[in-house]
């Protein structure tokens, strides 16, 4: 079945692109408002207008940097200064970094679990309160088969894409007597400016999805009678990933090392 989000709002972060873009297009046509969050804000105002043009829907954009500490509230209070309650909210915001721990900017490590992290759980707080008594929508967390094993070369971005899945799931757990529907979407590599920031593509382990590939699981996730607390995006990644839990940690750590190093 699927669902309808007619009248509802939807909270997307990391919008300006990529996985964000597409949610927000998917959403749309299901008849759901929107609030758009990024940095870019000329690439908000774009999608903004085309979607208004498409779907006669409302479309917030707001500009911020969510990588600070107490952003949730910070945009909570924006939003409902405006009169706006969120019945769905999809933490798509985050980035990765690629080399030697040794090797990284301790302020770029930083920014990325500020962002990957304590942005998520903080914009996860604020906003789960109202979205449970809505029970009307979504809470979708992308997480990503990073999460599955550790990666050395991507130490931080691993360690902070587990983090996503195991809070999600737990969530999911506490919720799942609401109507609200929680789930950790987990991608393997996508065409999406991830790679750009990433400032290397040997990471792209696997054959790559697109952002429509990878949406289109999660909505299908969604829309299922009893959504599960996470789901892999594409069947060589969801075997993949259950490789990776029934091996023996050691073995799992060398293959993701040989995996994603370019040096």
């Amino acid at each position: 079945m699927t669902m309808s989000y007619s009248g509802t709002t939807a909270l997307i972060t990391g919008a300006s692109s990529g996985l964000g873009a597409e949610f927000a297009q998917r959403f749309a046509a299901r008849g759901s408002n929107l609030v758009l969050v990024a940095r870019r804000v000329d690439r908000l105002e774009d999608l903004a207008q085309q979607l208004r043009s498409e779907h006669g829907i409302t479309v917030t954009v707001l500009p911020m940097d969510l990588g600070r500490a107490g952003v949730g509230a910070e945009l909570f209070t924006e939003l409902a200064g405006r009169g706006i309650a969120v019945d769905t909210l999809v933490n798509n915001a985050g980035f990765g970094t690629h080399g030697l721990l040794v090797e990284e900017d301790p302020a770029v490590i930083a920014s990325e679990i500020s962002l990957n992290v304590a942005a998520l759980v903080d914009i996860t707080r604020a906003f789960l309160p109202g979205m449970l008594a809505s029970g009307k929508g979504a809470l979708v967390n992308v997480a990503s088969t990073a999460a599955f094993q550790p990666i050395p070369g991507m130490a931080v971005y691993g360690a902070t894409k587990a983090f996503v899945l195991s809070f999600t799931e737990a969530v999911a757990h506490e919720t799942k007597n609401s109507g609200l529907n929680v789930l950790a979407l987990c991608p393997g590599a996508t065409r999406t400016e991830f790679f750009d920031v990433l400032g290397s593509d040997s990471a792209a382990v696997g054959r790559m999805q697109t952002s429509a590939q990878v949406v289109d699981t999660a909505l299908k996730a969604l829309d299922r009678k009893g959504t599960p607390g996470s789901v892999v995006s594409g069947w060589t990644n969801r075997v993949a990933a259950g490789i990776a839990q029934r091996l023996p940690r050691a073995v799992t750590v060398a293959i993701a090392a040989r995996a994603v190093q370019d040096w």
